[in-house]
């Protein structure tokens, strides 16, 4: 039984990993064939750097995600907290089964709705053009269920007394939010930071609706050069952002296990 578990994990590892190993590995080959590795060479991340549109596309998008995971996770980390102080459970029950929606909701129906949105508004007060700022708040719209997510299960783990006790030794409400529950649900703020970032970064449908002609992200980029032929430097670059995306998780991983390692020895010296 464990054989055949270890097989099936190998086997769901092989085809999640496998097509990304070969877009590594023919981002390094020298000639422009994507089925033939003719030998190694840096020739495409080069090109990729030269590449003006597609430099001008990434930076748009690590702005995008930057600016809306910041802003998701600050208002969704509020959010949660007014959800979990609510005292009535059929409330709360309603607001999560409400905060679930839009992670349940087709891609392509946001996108729609969220255009037809901004177009309503556009009529009525004229501010008609797609682009930057329609994009972020469509982005930081999909982006708030996540970190709610995220931080709502650090916030049941969290003992109550804690911010009880820091009140009583004279913190306001606010402080002792700050200076208690902040540290100890700092793990999944930063989860939800990092799972808002990478949402925002790899969103093409909802993107493609709500963008316009004024703003291209990346994923619109590569899907325009779908029309003609996907170049060798879209390889060098998607290696990238998945080299730096799994740098990323490693780096919270190992902060969330150093933090828990800290609270556990806290708790053995209590």
């Amino acid at each position: 039984m464990k054989i055949g578990s270890k097989l099936y994990m190998a086997l769901v590892f092989l085809l999640l990993y496998s097509p990304i190993v070969v877009l590594i590995v023919f981002s390094f080959n020298s000639s422009n064939s994507m089925a033939v590795f003719e030998g190694f060479s840096l020739k495409w991340y080069k090109e990729l750097f030269n590449n003006d549109a597609a430099i001008s596309a990434l930076l748009n998008s690590l702005i995008l995600a930057f600016s809306s995971a910041i802003i998701s996770t600050i208002l969704g980390t509020v959010a949660a907290v007014g959800i979990h102080k609510m005292r009535s459970k059929y409330v709360k029950s309603v607001v999560m089964n409400v905060t679930n929606i839009p992670m349940m909701n087709p891609d392509i129906v946001t996108g729609i709705s969220m255009m037809l949105l901004f177009a309503l508004c556009g009529t009525l007060i004229g501010f008609g053009i797609l682009g930057f700022w329609t994009l972020l708040i469509a982005h930081i719209t999909f982006n708030i269920p996540y970190v709610i997510l995220s931080v709502m299960p650090k916030l049941k783990q969290m003992d109550p007394r804690l911010p009880e006790a820091a009140m009583d030794l004279g913190c306001t409400p606010l402080q002792a939010f700050f200076k208690v529950e902040f540290h100890e649900i700092l793990p999944g703020i930063f989860s939800g930071l990092l799972m808002a970032f990478t949402l925002s970064l790899d969103d093409f449908v909802i993107s493609y609706f709500c963008a316009g002609n004024t703003f291209q992200t990346l994923p619109i980029f590569i899907y325009s050069q779908t029309k003609k032929r996907v170049t060798p430097d879209m390889n060098a670059l998607c290696a990238i952002i998945f080299i730096t995306i799994l740098v990323l998780l490693l780096v919270r991983n190992f902060a969330t296990d150093r933090q828990l390692g800290k609270n556990s020895r806290r708790k053995a010296r209590n």
